[in-house]
């Protein structure tokens, strides 16, 4: 059985995917992986879109993604339906989602899947073209598939600051 660091280490941003569906199976595990992230107060302010078939041409298209994969997972996150930390008014909203889509992604490689992580697509034209997605913050779009043969991580994949850059011990 894989450890959690082995995971960690081993998911890469994968860019390149081969032409072959993904199982019903799996996809529920990703969106299970989702659901069971912790949120604050458990509150669960968001929403993951499934874009498959043949909402995927429009979906490329309003999004401008071009990767070529059978399924996509969009996470959004709405505001008015989050946690907010009474001490300074800090919305958690983005901060659940971000948990979300982390477990989601480490879920996809778990199940012997790729992914990567966007954060560059176009909002607006989601928006418009999908209007079930008005009224959130979208926070990540995972094209989602079986890596290639050609599929490599990038070279600054394990690039690391200096530990003492990173973390300091307050005593």
């Amino acid at each position: 059985m894989m450890r959690f660091l082995e995971l960690a280490k081993k998911r890469y941003s994968c860019r390149s995917f081969k032409e072959k569906e993904v199982e019903k199976e799996r996809i529920e595990k990703i969106i299970e992986a989702g659901l069971v992230a912790p949120t604050a107060k458990n509150a669960q302010p968001l929403k993951i879109w499934v874009v498959n078939g043949e909402a995927i041409k429009k979906f490329k298209e309003a999004s401008e993604i071009r990767f070529e994969t059978p399924i996509y997972f969009v996470v959004g996150a709405k505001e008015e339906e989050a946690f907010v930390r009474a001490s300074d008014g800090k919305n958690f909203a983005e901060v659940d989602a971000s948990i979300v889509a982390t477990h989601m992604m480490l879920e996809i490689e778990e199940l012997d899947l790729a992914t990567v992580w966007v954060g560059s697509f176009n909002v607006p034209n989601l928006k418009k073209a999908f209007p079930e997605m008005e009224g959130y913050e979208l926070i990540a779009v995972f094209p989602v598939g079986y890596a290639s043969e050609e599929a490599r991580p990038s070279p600054r994949h394990s690039e690391y600051k200096a530990i003492d850059e990173f973390v300091e011990y307050l005593k």
